[in-house]
């Protein structure tokens, strides 16, 4: 498996620890910035890892704003992209195997870090359901 993870300014730390704990894993990451506490746009960070799912270079994406809000609006307007902000073990759950959402969404400055390293877990060893309800849904999409 192979995640892509990105973060503005304001994600920095947060996504630095959620690298580790990937990489622990022996999950292998991609990071496409940013690479400091130095202030970024974030719509340019959510368009790197979108794009490293879309062409395939990645399995997933995570990324991470200060509220996870802008983030996951910037990269939802990709074709192909399903973007979920999760805050709770179920909506990371439900995220999979409902939306088959390939991209997980944080808030740094509004989320504990553990739980969002929780939520990380369970999103990527959930797989969706492909129930035909939720196939046909998510090719509604696009």
């Amino acid at each position: 498996m192979k995640v892509a993870i990105g973060a503005d300014h304001g994600g920095f730390e947060l996504k630095e620890y959620l690298k580790k704990i990937c990489q622990d894993k022996g999950i292998e990451t991609a990071d496409l910035g940013t690479y400091s506490t130095e202030s970024c746009d974030y719509p340019l960070i959510a368009d790197k890892v979108a794009a490293e799912i879309i062409r395939g270079g990645a399995d997933f994406g995570v990324l991470i704003c200060g509220t996870g809000i802008g983030i996951s609006i910037a990269a939802n307007r990709h074709k192909g992209i399903r973007a979920a902000l999760l805050y709770s073990d179920a909506v990371a759950a439900l995220a999979r195997e409902h939306n088959d959402a390939n991209i997980a969404v944080f808030g740094a400055r509004t989320q504990d870090k553990a739980d969002v390293a929780r939520y990380l877990d369970i999103f990527l060893n959930t797989p969706f359901s492909n129930g035909e309800r939720h196939c046909r849904r998510v090719a509604e999409l696009g």
